[in-house]
């Protein structure tokens, strides 16, 4: 790693030159150091494609480094205190671990099981064919993680249009991928974390009021643009057999992470936060039903590597000073749409369920779709410019893929038209300690909040 970052400040000193005149400029004018480090560290990610996973990294150690010299922990100053922070934060980052990882095999395995390869035979053969293609993408985006849904689109995009792929079409892949998980919570990372930390999944899927608009909005100019570039050809390879065992084993996994969640959150709340129960169910899932149809083991490097990444920049996000955050507001999570399209979406969901105060369909919609406005600011997008490397040009996309950000802003105004903004009560209850405290401090204003949860929880039901 020390041989990475010599290259990195050799070749780029000018960038780190200039991310330390705007770090110190943050500092003076205010910001904490804190949010400093993390926005340089996302800024990192950014600019830095081929080494994001050394960028995270460095940004976490030196985030760790300033909190045990300087500023402490939330829970305490030094390593006593970042190791009573990890004893709150293990589980979620041990769930998602094992989702990350046990969604990357179940996706090999829906792609073994031919099923992509035989869905073209539905597609039209005019332009209508390759908007049909983004509904594919949309729905499978549903159940299966945004990444391997842009993956399959891009393969699927790559056949029936004979290699030819318009920057326009997959920057319209990409938000078809993420606009489809915003509103599942077994479609993207994000919308997963929000349901692992208590989130309703009901008061995620509002955001496809938004997100079913946006469809329309971008993918008819990018079906198009692509039909005058290189026209639809689609007619599949013959003598393709679906292999349903494989199908049977994807339904089999999702049904066991959805139980254990439904489960674990209804009946036993008490103990969702003492082991990642959902990420156990989904390897459960995986071994009994290996014998049936063997795993992929060998994706789980490259997974791993994708999934330390993440987990590096969520937990520099639970490090961050979250009240001093804008308050939560619908002006905020349309802002964290646009901030989405830069920074990666999965900190500042992080960010967001910490401070919490948000309705969560309009945050599930900002984060999920705004980040395919710009090309490296969703997993998604930057997994399918690996298979097409020429949408790695900010200029082509953001010129080539218009459609993206005006869909973003009009389907995010119809669902604050339809159905108002309201923030969700809180949806996980204090630690025990904490409550103790605030009950003998203050009893009045807890038993005064009660009421007020009703009233919005009454407020949601009636506008639905």
């Amino acid at each position: 790693m020390k041989s990475v970052v010599a290259r990195l400040f050799e070749r780029e000193r000018g960038l780190f030159a200039g991310a330390l005149v705007i770090g110190v400029a943050c500092i003076v004018l205010g910001v904490p150091i804190d949010f400093v480090l993390f926005g340089l560290t996302l800024a990192g990610v950014a600019l830095f494609h081929h080494h994001t996973l050394q960028v995270a990294l460095i940004g976490l150690a030196v985030i760790l480094a300033y909190k045990l010299g300087f500023a402490g922990f939330k829970t305490g100053a030094g390593f006593p205190g970042f190791a009573r922070h990890m004893a709150n934060e293990w589980v979620i980052l041990t769930n998602l671990l094992g989702l990350l990882l046990g969604f990357a095999l179940l996706s090999n395995h829906f792609e073994e099981s031919k099923v992509p390869a035989v869905l073209p035979r539905l597609l039209p053969d005019d332009w209508k064919g390759g908007l049909a293609l983004l509904f594919m993408i949309f729905v499978l985006s549903s159940f299966l993680d945004n990444i391997a849904a842009a993956l399959i689109g891009g393969t699927i995009a790559r056949s029936v249009f004979r290699g030819k792929v318009h920057i326009g079409y997959l920057a319209a892949i990409v938000a078809a991928s993420n606009a489809g998980g915003s509103g599942s919570v077994v479609g993207d990372t994000t919308t997963t974390m929000m349901w692992i930390d208590g989130v309703d999944p009901l008061d995620v899927l509002e955001a496809f009021i938004a997100a079913g608009a946006a469809m329309f909005i971008f993918g008819i100019p990018a079906a198009l643009q692509q039909q005058r570039y290189s026209p639809i050809a689609a007619d599949p390879a013959p003598g393709i057999r679906i292999d349903w065992p494989r199908v049977a084993i994807v339904a089999l996994i999702l049904i066991a992470a959805i139980a254990a969640n439904v489960l674990v959150n209804v009946k036993y709340p008490e103990l969702s936060d003492r082991f990642p129960f959902i990420g156990a169910a989904v390897w459960l899932a995986l071994a009994v039903t290996a014998p049936w149809r063997r795993p992929q083991w060998s994706l789980l490097p490259g997974a791993l590597k994708g999934s330390i990444f993440l987990l590096s920049l969520i937990l520099c996000a639970s490090l961050m000073p979250v009240e001093k955050l804008p308050a939560a507001s619908w002006h905020t999570a349309l802002g964290l749409g646009f901030v989405s399209a830069v920074f990666d979406n999965i900190p500042l969901t992080a960010l967001a369920l910490k401070q919490g105060g948000y309705d969560w369909g309009y945050l599930a919609y900002g984060v999920g779709f705004g980040g395919s406005m710009i090309w490296f600011g969703s997993s998604a997008g930057v997994a399918l410019c690996s298979m097409y490397p020429q949408g790695r040009s900010v200029g082509l996309w953001l010129r080539h893929g218009w459609h993206v950000a005006l869909a973003y802003v009009i389907g995010f105004f119809l669902m604050y038209a339809l159905v108002g903004w309201h923030p969700n009560a809180p949806h996980k209850a204090q630690p025990r300690a904490q409550t103790h405290v605030a009950a003998l401090e203050t009893p009045r204003v807890e038993s005064s909040r009660l009421p007020h949860a009703d009233a919005g929880r009454g407020a949601r039901a009636q506008n639905r």
